[in-house]
């Protein structure tokens, strides 16, 4: 690795933490995001969280989960669901709705790790939160910009393509 990264030459991927966004945080994550994310900041809407990734307190990373499509034509016929269940269980999904690697931290198996470990405390931070936990992950991935790698090396499937 290279020494752009805050003067960091060597970074041990067992050294990167994922927390959820303290209320404090909220106007500096908001901020780099409508700042480095393509798609710009996306304020919380429905159920909404918000995380940090970092190594040595400074932050690499930038997570939003937030509730799920509405209608997803190949996600509601991969999981099988009939139109009678289909709207009472849609809360037991969330959307990975932003996922922003900050700049000068684009380093070989640093997405894919702060995606697992934000995968493994996902469903209990919901329950905590929201009352009820989350069976099911989903994300959109624009393939004009992106091949969606990291998702991959983190295991999810593709399922298909919306509109």
């Amino acid at each position: 690795m290279d020494t752009e990264n805050n003067g960091a030459t060597a970074l041990d991927l067992h050294e990167i933490v994922v927390r959820r966004v303290q209320k404090c945080e909220e106007t500096r994550y908001k901020e780099l995001m409508q700042e480095y994310h393509y798609l710009g900041f996306l304020p919380k809407i429905g159920e909404t969280l918000w995380y940090v990734a970092s190594w040595q307190e400074t932050w690499v990373a930038l997570l939003s989960f937030s509730s799920a499509a509405w209608k997803c034509k190949a996600r509601d016929m991969w999981i099988g669901w009939d139109y009678r269940h289909q709207y009472a269980r849609l809360k037991l999904l969330t959307n990975n709705s932003r996922f922003l690697i900050l700049p000068h931290w684009h380093i070989p198996n640093l997405g894919s790790r702060i995606l697992s470990l934000c995968q493994k405390r996902l469903s209990a931070d919901w329950q905590e939160t929201f009352g009820h936990p989350v069976m099911l992950l989903e994300t959109f991935v624009d393939p004009k910009r992106f091949c969606g790698t990291i998702y991959k090396a983190s295991n999810w499937l593709h399922i298909g393509d919306t509109r």
